[in-house]
């Protein structure tokens, strides 16, 4: 029966313990995962001699009770003694070894020790080291992105639904490749998307799945080996954790969504300002003025003129204003499509639908006006 006892407590070097500010965290993780290494060491090295040890004695025994056997009936006291002090010997050797055993059994598993093969002892499994960040540019990572993703969407939109920390496990090692950067910045976006869409509930359910694809790379960062090894670590881990290491795992996924929330927050507005800035050029006139704008600038009596599309009132309108600032108005209305010029070009015209662009300037839903004209304005 396999003895699953180890898995009950890994011990990792680089643990999530608060640390005084003014300690260096990476340094004290180095020593705490050089401290360890050396027990292990130690450990071996006893394990080691104990074996020459049993080796060596079972060898004198052999040879001391075979010198027993042929010696007959003289020299017997002095060859008695040796293999009784030989046995006991062998008693002792043979106690030490249980202890080992038993020690062995009770210390916690470790990233040195975690893949190392269970039913045998003629394979050395060793871990391969994380891999290098490849030097790409911007356009290299999106276009390995995009052919990520097309490649994988299915399989990360099925990690990011489960609920089950076995589950995730289990999908992780039968899917190794999706533990890398490019899964955990699918689910980021995902996130955005689903709180833009309104749908709360799925966001932050996607928003765990997330955090725990980035704590397995940041596992993997701190212990430099490759993601893929750390994913039974942290399953285990956080199954079994303690509360200070849950409760940071809480608090670290409620700050996610919270900045998902403020990001989509944030991509809604930049959506609705590009689309009120295409609204914008789209309604510019000939000369490059926004109609809504040169509209609210009028005087309130040209406002008039142009809410009632009364020709003979925007004449009597002008005429009664200063000249150049009756120019400057007008001159304003061409550019921003209120007014265009007649077939003659020192008889302006005003459009019919005038009024209409005026009006819905001043409603903030502006019509974009035609070249058709009405009567001449003197």
């Amino acid at each position: 029966m396999v003895d699953y006892s180890k898995w009950k407590d890994i011990e990792i070097s680089d643990d999530e313990d608060e640390t005084h500010p003014n300690i260096d965290t990476p340094s004290l993780f180095r020593w705490r995962h050089q401290a360890r290494v050396e027990r292990m060491e130690e450990r071996r090295r006893e394990k080691e001699n104990l074996e020459n040890r049993k080796k060596d004695n079972f060898q004198k025994l052999s040879e001391t009770r075979k010198k027993l056997a042929e010696a007959g009936s003289t020299d017997l006291t002095e060859l008695k003694k040796a293999i009784a002090q030989l046995e006991k010997e062998e008693k002792e050797i043979l106690k030490k070894e249980d202890e080992l055993k038993k020690k062995e059994k009770q210390t916690p598993w470790n990233v040195d020790t975690i893949s190392e093969p269970g039913f045998t002892k003629t394979v050395i499994n060793t871990k391969a080291p994380r891999p290098r960040e490849e030097n790409l540019t911007e356009e290299q990572k999106e276009e390995k992105m995009k052919k990520f993703i097309k490649e994988n969407e299915k399989l990360l939109k099925q990690f990011g639904m489960l609920r089950r920390y076995d589950d995730s496990q289990r999908f992780l090692q039968q899917h190794s490749h999706l533990v890398c950067e490019e899964t955990a910045n699918y689910l980021v976006i995902w996130c955005i998307n689903l709180e833009m869409e309104g749908k709360h509930d799925l966001m932050s359910h996607v928003a765990h799945q997330t955090i725990c694809m980035q704590y397995i790379l940041e596992l993997s960062k701190q212990l430099d080996v490759d993601p893929r090894a750390c994913v039974g670590a942290f399953i285990s881990r956080i199954q079994v954790s303690e509360k200070t290491y849950k409760d940071s795992f809480d608090d670290e996924l409620e700050q996610f969504k919270e900045r998902i929330k403020k990001r989509a927050h944030e991509k809604l507005q930049e959506a609705i300002r590009e689309q009120e800035e295409e609204e914008r050029k789209a309604r510019l006139g000939p000369g490059g003025l926004d109609p809504v704008e040169v509209y609210e600038e009028l005087p309130d009596e040209l406002k008039k003129c142009f809410d009632a599309q009364d020709v003979p009132m925007l004449q009597a309108t002008i005429a009664k204003m200063p000249e150049q600032e009756a120019i400057y108005y007008m001159k304003r209305c061409v550019d921003a499509g209120l007014w265009v010029p007649g077939k003659n070009d020192d008889e302006p015209t005003m459009m019919e639908n005038a009024g209409a662009a005026a009006t819905g300037a001043a409603s903030n839903d502006p019509t974009p006006a035609t070249n058709s004209t009405t009567d001449n304005v003197d």
